[in-house]
């Protein structure tokens, strides 16, 4: 089955959003299979993510393996904090949360507006002069998603709309996880967000 990892920080500072980065490093260092299919970008540190979704087909017995290693929070003890030098906290955490698809919501398709445009980038011409590129928004929520990694406009178009699946499936998580940041910060460090995995190391 096609399982999900979805790795957040909430809305977190950005010492979360690079811890972000790192741990979805180390789980695809791990689980080789694992591929990125999603992701939100801090909006102005490069190499952080405020969240990232990870993706691969799995059996039963590996989701479960993974799910009792990896979900829940996650602790980066910083040694070393690029962004904040002088900064006195050095624990930051981010929520490993697990899904199938038979946990993502389910979209009318009629709720779906699709836009074409042409794509950026290299890839010759049918790239350059095609409308590739598909925009995908979900006209309840307003939540949109582009996408221009195919060359084909079909497959943007079912990529896209898996992408917004993922992430209207994702925002109760997010919820989850920026509440859970505001209870770590009323906690110690030894109590703050119950890590089932710490890693050490520079930011």
């Amino acid at each position: 089955m096609k399982t999900y990892i979805q790795i957040t920080g909430g809305r977190g500072p950005v010492e979360c959003a690079r811890s972000v980065m790192l741990v979805a490093r180390k789980l695809m260092e791990q689980f080789p299979d694992l591929q990125m299919v999603d992701y939100e970008k801090h909006n102005s540190a490069p190499g952080c993510l405020m969240s990232a979704t990870l993706a691969a087909t799995l059996n039963e017995q590996q989701v479960a393996a993974m799910r009792a290693e990896w979900e829940g929070s996650v602790l980066w003890i910083s040694t070393q904090n690029p962004y904040r030098p002088f900064h006195k906290r050095k624990n930051w955490f981010v929520g490993v949360h697990f899904f199938t698809d038979a946990d993502t919501i389910t979209i009318d398709e009629r709720d779906i507006r699709y836009e074409t445009s042409r794509s950026g980038g290299h890839g010759g011409q049918n790239v350059n002069k095609v409308e590739t590129a598909v925009k995908a928004t979900h006209v309840p929520t307003g939540l949109s998603v582009r996408c221009e990694d195919e060359r084909s406009q079909l497959l943007n178009k079912a990529r896209a709309k898996e992408r917004l699946i993922l992430k209207l499936s994702a925002i109760n998580d997010e919820k989850k996880a920026e509440q859970d940041r505001k209870i770590w910060m009323n906690h110690n460090t030894l109590e703050r967000g119950n890590p089932v995995k710490t890693f050490r190391g520079k930011l």
